[in-house]
């Protein structure tokens, strides 16, 4: 028995995989870093904390949106779901992906490749979606705080999700129903599916089209919290009513107690109190905290999304594999991040981790 003939032996034991055979129609090569050596091995452990701390992270805020009444609102709902679909990318896709840095070749067969590659995209598109409707979200609350909770509800959000993750699945089909480059003959190579006319499309509808939806909105956002802010120290702000309330507009004027009294242009009068400026200041609080995950998701994916479609329509333009791998993986760290922007920023989410973790 040769020296290769050998190694092929023992990888073949070590894996519980079959001898590659002779066949030209599908050859086979052995994986680089099976000996796991000093480098993988060190790879693996980082890898592996990194997989720990996302899905331990996502699962913390999900269980305190669960087990917390104070923050089982609607924009929590959404957050809740973008915490999902990262703990989803957490558990069923970076292991396998890790294993594929590790090994260096893809041992599970082309059916889990497949799947592999399509759950990336589905947990990557529910984020980014997840952000868009949080964004929308936040500038309902920003716009119409004083009729936000009749404008959002638990059931209107709960629509929209279910909508999202529909979409997502539409993004993520079309490769399994055969839109991908053809298979390579080695089993054990298995990339994201980089056929030029599925990259573009998955990164302009999962990507680049939300994105401009949330920066236009996190636009508006700005301006409307600005213009509302200026309204309030001069000490009258006009509050839409929303179409089922009757129309026109409320006038509310802040007194120095507190007080506020709120005049309808069209003749009712009423008294509300100064819960209507705390609930104001809260949502502006929460569209800053979100803005900040936006920022952060854009930092992650927007190399990835820059990288992925160029090299698939212009080989010229295809980057090194190194280069390659760190984008696509700071794409993923993004899913570890954001557990971590809420406690942060937000007393409640801060409270409940901390009631979670003791």
């Amino acid at each position: 028995m040769t020296d290769k003939e050998l190694g092929v032996t023992v990888i073949s034991r070590i894996t519980g995989l079959p001898l590659h055979s002779n066949s030209s129609e599908e050859p086979s090569t052995s994986c680089p870093y099976l000996a796991l050596n000093a480098y993988s091995m060190s790879v693996a452990s980082l890898l592996a904390m990194f997989i720990s701390l996302a899905a331990f992270g996502n699962t913390l805020v999900i269980l305190s949106v669960l087990w917390n009444r104070r923050l089982q609102t609607a924009t929590n709902l959404f957050i809740c779901n973008l915490a999902v679909a990262d703990l989803l990318l957490s558990v069923c896709v970076l292991p396998f992906s890790a294993t594929l840095e590790v090994l260096g070749c893809w041992p599970f067969g082309r059916p889990l490749c497949d799947a592999w590659a399509a759950l990336d995209v589905l947990c990557c598109s529910a984020s980014i979606l997840s952000l868009c409707a949080i964004a929308v979200d936040r500038y309902v609350g920003v716009r119409h705080s004083l009729h936000y909770r009749a404008l959002v509800t638990r059931r209107r959000a709960g629509l929209v999700l279910l909508g999202v993750w529909a979409a997502c699945v539409a993004l993520s089909a079309p490769p399994l129903l055969g839109w991908k480059e053809p298979r390579p003959p080695d089993a054990k190579v298995c990339t994201v599916t980089q056929e030029p006319g599925y990259a573009l499309f998955s990164s302009l509808l999962s990507f680049y089209l939300p994105l401009g939806v949330v920066l236009a909105v996190y636009a508006q956002v700005y301006v409307v919290a600005r213009r509302t802010t200026r309204c309030l120290e001069r000490g009258v702000k006009r509050e839409r009513r929303p179409p089922g309330g009757g129309g026109g507009e409320v006038v509310l004027r802040i007194h120095r107690r507190g007080a506020v009294l709120g005049e309808d242009i069209s003749g009712g009068a009423g008294r509300m109190n100064a819960r209507i400026l705390q609930r104001f200041a809260r949502e502006k609080k929460a569209a800053k905290t979100l803005a900040m995950v936006v920022g952060v998701f854009v930092l992650c994916w927007l190399p990835f999304f820059i990288v992925l479609p160029l090299g698939a329509m212009f080989p010229m333009l295809k980057p090194t594999e190194t280069i390659f791998k760190v984008v696509f993986w700071l794409g993923y760290s993004n899913s570890c991040i954001n557990p971590f922007i809420y406690p942060c920023s937000n007393q409640e989410f801060r409270r409940a981790f901390m009631k979670l973790s003791t």
